[in-house]
């Protein structure tokens, strides 16, 4: 997540600390090479200008420049005006029984992808959500809704094709709502354009004031740059906006949106799509996206993330099988599986802390492809039992997987050696146990 700026910063940071002693002199250095990384990442000028004036501000206080420790001290310093300027704490939707989500932004934003992942994000909240097609503009979008519905059990109100008035076609599905019972949370996909127009606004300030939605959700590619803060002001100023969804983050998006979009709405970042699956949808935490950017990894997403993908049964299993070293490849192939729930892995390698100081960090997904080619090329005999894979089963299995001999025997070898760590690491448990029992 905005690899450019992260390393640009860590690189700044490293120089900091190289100094004996912090002065007036070599923190305006550093903070003029942060104030350029701002903005080759299309920071907002304005909101650059700002945040490097407040950490100035306190770098050059009297416990900083005492410290001892001054580079770690600006490097906090850092952490704490960076998780002001994306808004500080995260902010909870204000839901309730009955409540209306009104979701807007321009064509290509992602509108109708996040509505159906906030959806799914609502469903594990044990919220019943349901979704209604307000775009009129597009067909395919409606179509797009539906079998988005479809995927995530979430029903879906469209409107009839021959349907021309928004208002209309939204009073309708609100009143098939009602008629069908218990009170849900409503997810309105709206329509919109290649860019801002008076039509849309309208067309918008309208619905907003049928509809009275509790949260006004603006969702925004965060690819887009500096464009996408003069849509967010926009936005804002016709519909006075709730939260804003960013959009995009996996990709090479350079961060501007992000660090700048709350410092000029004054509205909160919400929720955050990482990716193209309907579950890589996250509550935005400033102060873990901060860490992110400084290099100092996000535990505690990490953690959450890996709840999510792993049950209790299958971690003590594991756990299990590692301090016993009775690991074979069926237990490989779970938790080859489980690491894929949790999303791409080079997301998750960026999460721990250090990590992404770490030259050329990448995930080879092809090669990820392959291993699990040739795993699955096994009997459960031969997942269970590796020693007895002699030259012959290795060559089927090679044929199988479309691989080399050579690949096969390569995977081999490595969960031969792990498998010899982890028997030492059992050994050494038992030994520091026997010790202890013995002191006592």
């Amino acid at each position: 997540m905005f690899p450019q700026l992260s390393d640009k910063l860590q690189e700044i940071f490293k120089e900091l600390r190289g100094h004996g002693t912090i002065n007036e002199s070599n923190i305006d250095a550093a903070l003029r090479q942060v104030r350029l990384a701002l903005l080759e990442a299309d920071v907002d000028f304005q909101v650059a200008r700002k945040f490097v004036s407040r950490v100035k501000e306190k770098a050059l206080g009297e416990t900083v420049l005492r410290s001892i420790t001054p580079g770690q001290q600006i490097v906090k310093i850092f952490h704490e005006e960076l998780t002001a300027l994306l808004g500080g704490d995260s902010v909870p939707l204000h839901l309730e029984d009955g409540a209306r989500i009104l979701m807007v932004g321009l064509n290509g934003s992602g509108k109708t992808t996040s509505s159906a992942k906030l959806a799914r994000f609502l469903q594990k909240q044990n919220y019943s959500p349901v979704l209604v097609a307000c775009d009129l503009q597009r067909p395919a979008a409606i179509e797009q809704l539906v079998t988005l519905g479809k995927q995530i059990d979430a029903p879906v109100y469209a409107p009839d094709r021959n349907e021309k008035n928004v208002q209309r076609a939204v009073a309708a599905a609100v009143a098939t709502a009602s008629n069908a019972g218990a009170p849900r949370i409503h997810i309105f996909d709206t329509a919109g354009r290649q860019e801002i127009n008076e039509a849309l606004i309208q067309e918008l300030k309208e619905l907003k004031e049928f509809l009275k939605p509790q949260e006004i959700l603006l969702v925004v590619d965060a690819t887009m740059g500096q464009q996408a803060v003069s849509v967010a002001t926009h936005f804002n100023d016709a519909l006075a906006i709730t939260g804003i969804i960013l959009t995009k983050l996996d990709g090479d998006a350079r961060g501007g949106a992000a660090l700048s979009m709350r410092e000029v709405t004054h509205q909160p970042i919400k929720f955050a799509g990482t990716g193209e699956k309907l579950d890589q949808f996250e509550v935005f935490v400033p102060e873990r996206l901060a860490g992110r950017i400084l290099g100092m990894g996000d535990v505690v997403g990490l953690v959450e993330k890996a709840a999510e993908a792993v049950e209790a049964e299958d971690a003590a299993r594991l756990e299990h099988k590692l301090r016993t070293a009775s690991f074979d490849f069926n237990d490989f192939l779970a938790q080859f599986k489980m690491m894929r729930r949790m999303g791409p892995l080079e997301n998750i390698l960026g999460m721990l802390p250090g990590m992404s100081n770490v030259q050329g960090l990448s995930i080879d997904e092809k090669q990820l492809k392959r291993t699990e080619a040739i795993v699955l090329s096994m009997t459960k005999e031969e997942r269970t039992r590796p020693d007895i894979l002699n030259a012959r089963r290795r060559q089927r299995i090679a044929r199988g997987s479309g691989c080399t001999v050579t690949e096969v025997n390569d995977l081999l070898r490595r969960f031969d050696q792990m498998r010899k760590m982890m028997k030492s690491a059992g050994k050494m448990k038992k030994m520091m146990a026997q010790m202890a029992r013995m002191k006592t």
